[in-house]
């Protein structure tokens, strides 16, 4: 499908379109990570443990997964920039909140709201890609807006590590909420509205359930939406698991979460800018299959550091995932762009279930996994890898069971 003729936006800033989409799509994984180093003294002001401050990273995303369902079909409906604006000023509202926070609950609460305003962003900008750009180029901008989307693990801890230097940790929450307004702005002057009203699709609840199932009928989604969610997942793994892997199985402080992320997101990083230079070159579906068998090497790299003593000892203990995480460099932007590929006419539907999917999982990790892989640095590892190799099967089921309809056609032939 190609993009709407006048929906382009003008050259003039066209190069700063990524960018912009960039900053929206990294607010949610963001906003995971930059209380990590504020956890003790959030623990101390409202007198919790580190085991209820797990709640704060779950709450978030399980609200962030629930309201992701609707902000695809929304964007289908009203267009993209209005769920992008509104979403934006409600996660400024909640961020607000939570630095007002005087217990744990009234914490969550913002933490809640923040989860459901912060997937308009993430989730839609997305969208906004594939609807402006076709082939080669959308692999690219895919590729460019992936860059800074995989950067936002290794910024957030290492923003919050200086925040909590110059101020309480309630200055962590009020930097997010001005990062909330200048992307509003931002979103307002510089993005243009990728989805006309010839292409929209009723405001009805039954019209957002029609869409959705849509998509889920698709048995391709599945097989591609549980390949990526695994083999992220595996990575995931550590970046939920960053403060106890980090200070509790390490044993650094809480300005050394950037040992861990800089070889993790920075092997992404090299990742996307490798997939998006080959765009045109090699298909988006090789690039997938290239990308998760060097994560499933990655993965048993890591198993077999764990069993040395190296394991104990950064970076090397992030060995292992940060080549998992070069290998979804390599193929998270394309997987999605073939997801939004499987149902044209309701690419806001796709990108929300398969958000939904990967986010319930990696919340259900974060809150079931991580008590259990984080007894030691070989848990981690080994939950990794089962990740990796379950994800990497199912998109080898969805080789094979795409080429078996062409098969079929050729033998009738």
């Amino acid at each position: 499908m190609t993009s709407v003729p006048g929906t382009r936006p003008a050259r003039g800033t066209l190069v700063l379109i990524p960018f912009v989409l960039a900053m929206l799509s990294m607010i949610g994984p963001f906003s995971i990570d930059t209380p990590f180093p504020a956890f003790a003294r959030m623990g101390e002001a409202l007198e919790v443990s580190s085991a209820e401050l797990q709640l704060v990273v779950t709450a978030y995303m399980l609200a962030f997964a629930a309201m992701s369902v609707l902000h695809g079909p929304l964007s289908d409906s009203i267009g993209r920039k209005p769920v992008i604006v509104w979403s934006l000023a409600a996660y400024a509202v909640a961020s607000v909140a939570c630095a007002f926070a005087p217990t744990l609950e009234w914490l969550l609460a913002g933490r809640v709201v923040q989860g459901l305003a912060a997937g308009g962003s993430t989730v839609v900008s997305r969208t906004i890609i594939r609807d402006l750009f076709d082939g080669a180029e959308a692999q690219r901008m895919m590729s460019q807006v992936a860059v800074l989307f995989g950067l936002a693990p290794a910024i957030a801890p290492v923003v919050g590590g200086l925040l909590v230097q110059v101020g309480p940790w309630e200055t962590v929450f009020w930097f997010m909420a001005a990062l909330a307004v200048v992307l509003l702005v931002g979103s307002l002057v510089l993005l243009p509205e990728s989805h006309p009203p010839e292409r929209r699709v009723p405001l009805r609840v039954g019209e957002v359930v029609v869409g959705l199932a849509a998509v889920v009928r698709v048995p391709a989604f599945h097989r591609m939406a549980w390949a990526g969610t695994l083999v992220f997942g595996a990575q995931f793994l550590y970046i939920g698991g960053a403060a106890v892997f980090v200070v509790d199985l390490l044993g650094e402080g809480e300005l050394d979460f950037w040992k861990l992320f800089a070889p993790m997101i920075g092997s992404m990083v090299v990742g996307s800018v490798l997939s998006g230079r080959l765009g045109g070159f090699v298909s988006s579906t090789r690039l997938v299959s290239a990308g998760y068998a060097i994560s499933a090497a990655g993965a048993m790299l890591g198993v077999v550091v764990a069993l040395t003593p190296a394991g104990d000892v950064l970076p090397w203990a992030a060995a292992g995932v940060a080549l998992v995480a070069f290998g979804n460099g390599l193929a998270f932007p394309n997987i999605q762009l073939l997801m939004l590929d499987l149902v044209p006419t309701r690419r806001g539907a796709v990108m929300s279930a398969g958000s939904f999917v990967t986010l319930v999982f990696n919340a259900v990790s974060a809150a079931v996994l991580v008590p259990y892989a984080g007894r030691s640095v070989l848990g981690f590892a080994i939950a990794a890898a089962v990740c990796v190799l379950l994800g990497w099967a199912c998109w080898r089921w969805h080789q094979h069971a795409s080429r078996v309809p062409v098969t079929a056609a050729a033998a009738r032939a």
